[in-house]
């Protein structure tokens, strides 16, 4: 997974997955560009990556920052859609201002990003995409009506972006994480009770880690991914794999 010389941008980079995409690029030796809305990003600063406060739900400030940061390193290599929002709420009484906000964060911003990204990266003639999609694309729940669809798209668009970009050099894959282990998450799992049913919901009883998807991001955007175009990588520890497998309360059946 050798990113060396390389310039990767990823979005939502301040905490979380993103946070640790940025770290495992860092690592494997590219200059990483993070935006974030969050001005509170130590964490990306310890890692040596450029931080640009950013809301991509201003999609032309997204575009010309994606710009900007090509400007500034001379190159981009690769982008990392990885901004999101999650709001569960039951269908019946979902609002229209939490659709927007949905598609706006989780389809048109990654869209937006894929097609301002590609363009530079198709005049080079070579690049990676990544974009953060879930398992909810695939396996969801109720109250994630609106959430589950703007996954969807994201794996859809991805799937259409291998011929698209693929034709001129760029790959466009996703990754679809199930529960991972963000600074939320790790809080919740203080509780002993909620550690023990979100550790029941993988088949090897473990949680996945954000430096876990880093390392799927990092390979994805790599020499290393090359075979790898318009493919979304489920990274659920097998949560998604079988039927009916948790009861009313939470509880694994059988």
């Amino acid at each position: 997974m050798n990113l060396e010389g390389r310039h990767i941008i990823v979005t939502g980079a301040a905490a979380g997955i993103g946070l640790g995409i940025a770290k495992a690029c860092v690592a494997a030796g590219a200059q990483v560009t993070g935006f974030d809305k969050s001005l509170e990003a130590e964490g990306l600063a310890e890692t040596g990556a450029q931080f640009v406060q950013l809301d991509v739900t201003d999609l032309d400030a997204f575009e010309a920052a994606i710009a900007a940061a090509h400007a500034r390193a001379g190159r981009l290599d690769g982008m990392v859609n990885n901004a999101g929002v999650t709001i569960k709420v039951p269908f019946l009484e979902m609002t229209r201002a939490q659709m927007e906000t949905l598609w706006t964060v989780n389809q048109r911003s990654v869209l937006v990003g894929c097609q301002a990204a590609g363009r530079i990266m198709a005049e080079a003639g070579k690049g990676a995409i990544v974009n953060i999609a879930s398992v909810h694309a695939r396996a969801t729940n109720p109250g994630h009506e609106g959430y589950a669809a703007t996954k969807a798209a994201i794996v859809a668009m991805t799937r259409a972006m291998a011929w698209s970009l693929g034709t001129k050099g760029v790959r466009v894959n996703a990754i679809s994480p199930a529960m991972t282990r963000t600074e939320i998450v790790d809080e919740a799992m203080q509780t002993p009770d909620l550690a023990d049913r979100f550790r029941s919901w993988t088949a090897e009883g473990e949680v996945t880690t954000v430096d876990e998807i880093g390392a799927l991001a990092a390979f994805l955007l790599s020499d290393a991914g090359a075979a790898l175009n318009g493919s979304d990588v489920l990274a659920d520890r097998g949560m998604s794999a079988l039927l009916d497998i948790f009861d009313l309360e939470g509880k694994r059946n059988g």
